[in-house]
This record gives structure tokens, C-alpha cells and sequence, in this order.
């Protein structure tokens, strides 16, 4: 499936300019560091950009920050994970504190979550 040529420059913009817990997650998911499971970053999956995903598994993985919280961005992150389920990917959510202030916890979850099928 061809991605669009905009949603693959955003991504690579996206990939350039990481908020502080993308890059910190980032260091801790390359280069098959989690039990040899390949994840990309900035990623194009049906028209969104996904912060990080495992295709081998369909799992993507999402960091929210603060302006998650409104009213407005929910309901599109709502309307996107929908569709994204709906085509068969899983979804995992977290905070952006929380890869700072717990980073175990996090990666033994998204091992959990890469483990499940297997």
C-alpha cells in the first residue's frame, strides 16, 4: 500500500524533531533492543503517523503529552484508535511522565503486550 507523500514527510519531520520522551522511549526500543522486536518510529499507518510501532506484532505504541488532555484532541485520539483496532492493530497509551518517572514499568507492559501472541 503507497503512503502518501505528505504523511511521509511529516514523519520524517516528526522523526527529527521528538518531543523529550520520544527520544528517551526511542533509546530504549531501537535497534531490536526489547527482545530482538523490531520498532519503528513516526510510522504511516492508514493515514496517521503513530508514534511507535512493532509490525511483527501490530502493535502500536503511543506517548501522550499535555495537550492530550483536551476536549478536542480525546475525541480525534478516540476516533483514530477506533479505526486503527478496527483494522486489526493494538494500541497502547502512556503518559509522557510516565516513561520518565517509570520506565521499567513501561517496558515490561510493551514486552507483555509483544509477548501475547507468541
Amino acid at each position: 500500500m503507497k503512503r502518501p507523500k505528505h504523511l511521509l514527510e511529516r514523519s520524517r519531520r516528526l522523526r527529527r524533531e521528538q518531543t523529550p520522551a520520544e527520544t528517551r522511549m526511542w533509546s530504549l526500543l531501537r535497534k531490536k533492543q526489547l527482545d530482538g522486536y523490531k520498532i519503528r518510529r513516526q510510522h504511516v499507518l492508514l493515514n496517521y503517523i503513530v508514534d511507535f510501532y512493532c509490525h511483527s506484532e501490530k502493535l502500536v505504541i503511543e506517548l501522550d503529552g499535555p495537550i492530550h488532555n483536551t476536549q478536542k484532541v480525546r475525541e480525534y485520539d478516540q476516533r483514530r484508535e477506533d479505526l486503527l483496532k478496527a483494522n486489526g492493530y493494538r494500541i497502547l497509551r502512556f503518559k509522557n511522565s510516565e516513561v520518565f518517572q517509570n520506565e521499567e514499568k513501561v517496558l515490561l507492559i510493551i514486552l507483555q503486550a509483544l509477548n501475547e501472541n507468541n
